[in-house]
């Protein structure tokens, strides 16, 4: 059985990164294999699965730095059919990539918004003047550097490799322990009739949105949880895009959906939210577990 894995390209990405492991743990310990497709933004991977254009994809969701990936979240929002099946975390250290001789000569930087966050001391150091240019992604822009000895962009030393560029200055992020949590995602079992990973789940995301905005609304929820001993790892809101002041909020929690405990606390959250989805149950792997 061969599948198709969307994910942020293009090649070289971090994300590229956590799929690649991704296929070969998936083929050694499922058989199952992996072609892996480019897509130019994280929505756009993300609807190609629900379009039935793709298997998989793989998405970062989280930052140990810069925190939460925004698009990530609000897509999953919109898309009812998908689910997570595997998170994965992944180390990142960040490379200036660039044909320039030397710092001085750089006037331009290129990057993922997340990576120039994650960069932002470093560059204001030592290339106080450069103007910062976003992109969709860490590697978008390492295609021109060759024909302007000017720019720089900030991306991860495989896509150095990739792309056959010279690394100017190595583990640029303002601080060392820098992580980013990948959600494999696919669409319901049902839909896709295969089962993308056989190991016990711990971990639990979901989403809701509240019927009213009043004093103590988002108490009640957190209380089921608290009451029944299921610790809480993530929370964190976002606009419901409705009206100003309006929010969603996003839950991962340490426990499997399907336990009695967990089956108890979102019976009765139901009753104090609005829409409530789940957006997975999986487990949280490390990359050198997969390797």
């Amino acid at each position: 059985m061969t599948i198709l894995i969307a994910y942020l390209g293009p090649p070289g990405t971090y994300t590229e990164q956590a799929a690649v492991f991704y296929v070969k743990w998936l083929s050694k310990s499922t058989g199952i294999e992996a072609i892996l497709s480019s897509y130019p933004t994280i929505s756009q991977s993300l609807h190609a699965v629900a379009d039935g254009q793709a298997h998989l994809a793989v998405v970062p969701v989280e930052n140990s730095i810069e925190g939460s990936v925004t698009t990530t979240l609000d897509t999953l929002w919109q898309l009812d059919s998908l689910q997570i099946q595997l998170a994965l975390v992944l180390p990142i250290a960040h490379m200036l990539i660039s044909c320039a001789s030397s710092l001085d000569r750089i006037k331009t930087v290129y990057s993922h918004p997340q990576a120039l966050a994650q960069c932002q001391g470093w560059v204001e150091r030592f290339l106080p003047t450069v103007q910062i240019i976003p992109s969709n992604s860490t590697t978008e822009a390492l295609q021109r550097l060759e024909q302007d000895t000017t720019t720089a962009a900030i991306a991860s030393s495989r896509a150095a490799q990739v792309y056959k560029l010279p690394i100017l200055a190595s583990g640029i992020n303002d601080y060392p322990e820098n992580f980013t949590r990948f959600w494999v995602v696919s669409q319901s079992e049902a839909d896709t009739g295969y089962q993308v990973s056989k190991v016990p789940t711990s971990h639990t995301s979901l989403a809701f949105s509240m019927p009213a905005n009043t004093p103590g609304a988002l108490v009640k929820p957190l209380q089921i949880f608290a009451q029944l001993g299921i610790n809480l790892s993530r929370i964190e809101s976002r606009p419901t895009k409705r009206s100003l002041g309006e929010y969603l909020f996003f839950m991962d929690l340490e426990a499997d959906a399907k336990e009695a405990q967990m089956q108890s606390a979102l019976a009765e959250l139901t009753i104090h939210t609005e829409i409530l989805k789940i957006l997975g149950a999986y487990n949280v792997l490390p990359i050198s577990t997969l390797t």
